[in-house]
């Protein structure tokens, strides 16, 4: 099977919000302050991944490198390890801004 066409590749850039911005979409707070699973799982099937794949390194990981958003996998790590909660607000809140603007 031949290649025609390649993905569109995105401009470098950050996430939208910041980690620690939980007051910026309280919905999404509460989300994931109530039932992170819950949350967990609606970012994996919003990236048409495994539900059990929504939270920590390997998913952030993986949005990070199809978005070009700077960072590394030792920085998921980390982020993943201990501020669960926060980077999974982090990326909903990303999500939902980027289905917005017409990027996700």
């Amino acid at each position: 099977m031949e290649v025609t066409s390649q993905p569109a590749a995105f401009a470098p850039r950050d996430f939208h919000t910041g980690l620690m911005s939980c007051c910026e979409d309280t919905s999404v707070c509460c989300y994931g302050y109530f039932c992170l699973p819950c949350l967990g799982c609606s970012i994996a099937s919003e990236m048409n991944e495994c539900c059990l794949c929504g939270l920590g390194m390997p998913i952030r990981s993986v949005y990070r490198t199809k978005y070009n958003i700077p960072g590394s996998m030792c920085t998921d790590f980390f982020v993943g390890y201990f501020c669960m909660p926060c980077a999974a607000c982090q990326m909903k809140r990303d999500i939902d801004i980027s289905k917005r603007t017409g990027q996700f």
